[in-house]
């Protein structure tokens, strides 16, 4: 049996209500693991691609996705679910214009991103059959080989067994290997996807996933960019004179619709932690896997994984940060200063002084020990 039968035949789905619609309790607590951004090349502007493989072949990787991807799986080990932003499209051949004029291209600074067919293929093979991966399609870069890349992109995924959120305003179902469902649903910051500044739309669409599902995760693609945005504020903030949303306000609206697990990227720097309750979000995993030509120094050289575990609506009972770090474009190793520690826990401290994460030194995402409202015991702060 091939690799995407056997995921698609792991297990039956159980029926996601009762009788009455609402939703059915998960049976048994899952591990869900998060990524930023991911972009495994591109070739819809290919002057940088030989100084790019030049400069893998120097660190022996290769610029074909398996090989770049390969030392991903090691920050995965344990998942149930694995989430990442798919930053770009997925396709071949003849493409509408695309975002980048002809001067950037020429300067090897088009950020334009279209990986080869088998990046999809790469993508599902970051788990076993057992394991369900999950491609987030709500973001910046989704059409940067137009509406029909972004089409090619979703039936890349799809075919690869690779389910895709962030398509409509519809939560995806990803069935566990247990049977049980939960539903994930993607946000951008304009009109064609998801829209995440349309707060009260947030709100609604994450409240008709809970209505279905028990256990509903949201993902964001948010906010400035750049080692200026390492803050989070409440307040809309915006990146090239556009508004690119509010990320606590966001945090909010999931939150309020009935989300338990919330995760941002989109700034490119790691940003803090906020516990609600025995909820969390992380409002910015940093780049993660980005081949292309992106400046890798610091702090965007830096990102993280983070995984969750869920037992059920509303309630992650544990949560810990695996620190990774590029040393060039692509050039994906585990971080052994975990300056993502740090810089997660410093910045949620400062950030919220209240109800900010902490990270210890094993990594453990935890609640701060004074100062704060324990959780299951009070509502979530705001």
């Amino acid at each position: 049996m091939s690799l995407l039968g056997a995921a698609r035949t792991a297990s039956p789905q159980r029926n996601v209500v009762h009788k009455d619609g609402s939703p059915r309790p998960i049976t048994s607590s899952f591990r869900i693991c998060a990524g930023g951004d991911v972009t495994l090349g591109t070739d819809l502007d290919t002057s940088w691609a030989r100084t790019a493989a030049e400069r893998l072949r120097q660190y022996g990787r290769r610029p074909e996705p398996d090989s770049l991807t390969a030392p991903l799986r090691q920050f995965l080990t344990g998942a149930d679910v694995v989430l990442l932003n798919v930053e770009g499209a997925i396709g071949s051949g003849p493409t509408a214009k695309t975002k980048c004029s002809s001067k950037s291209s020429k300067a090897g600074t088009c950020y334009a991103f279209r990986s080869p067919p088998s990046a999809a293929r790469a993508l599902r093979r970051l788990g076993g059959p057992k394991v369900a991966i999950v491609g987030n399609v709500a973001n910046n870069h989704a059409r940067d080989a137009g509406n029909e890349g972004r089409a090619a992109t979703i039936s890349a995924l799809t075919a690869a067994g690779v389910r895709v959120t962030g398509r409509d305003t519809l939560a995806t179902p990803v069935a566990l290997a247990n049977g049980d469902t939960i539903g994930v649903l993607g946000f951008y910051t304009e009109g064609w996807a998801p829209n995440a500044r349309d707060l009260a739309a947030v709100r609604r669409h994450v409240a008709r996933a809970a209505e279905r599902y028990a256990v509903v995760v949201v993902t964001m693609h948010l906010g400035a960019e750049g080692a200026a945005a390492q803050r989070t504020r409440n307040a809309s903030e915006l990146f090239l004179n556009m508004d690119r949303g509010n990320p606590v306000g966001f945090a909010n609206a999931a939150f309020d619709g009935g989300a338990t697990l919330v995760v941002g990227h989109g700034p490119h720097v790691l940003r803090a932690a906020e516990w609600r309750g025995n909820r969390l979000v992380f409002y910015s995993l940093g780049n993660l896997l980005t081949y292309g030509p992106f400046n890798m120094g610091e702090p965007s050289n830096r990102g993280a994984i983070a995984c969750a575990t869920i037992d059920s609506a509303k309630h992650i009972s544990a949560a810990e940060l695996r620190p990774t770090m590029q040393l060039a474009p692509g050039v994906l190793l585990p971080d052994s200063s975990k300056r993502a520690w740090k810089l997660i826990d410093s910045l949620s401290a400062l950030d919220f002084p209240r109800t900010g994460a902490t990270v210890d030194g094993s990594g453990m995402v935890r609640r701060r020990s004074s100062g704060t409202r324990a959780a299951g015991r009070q509502p979530d702060a705001r």
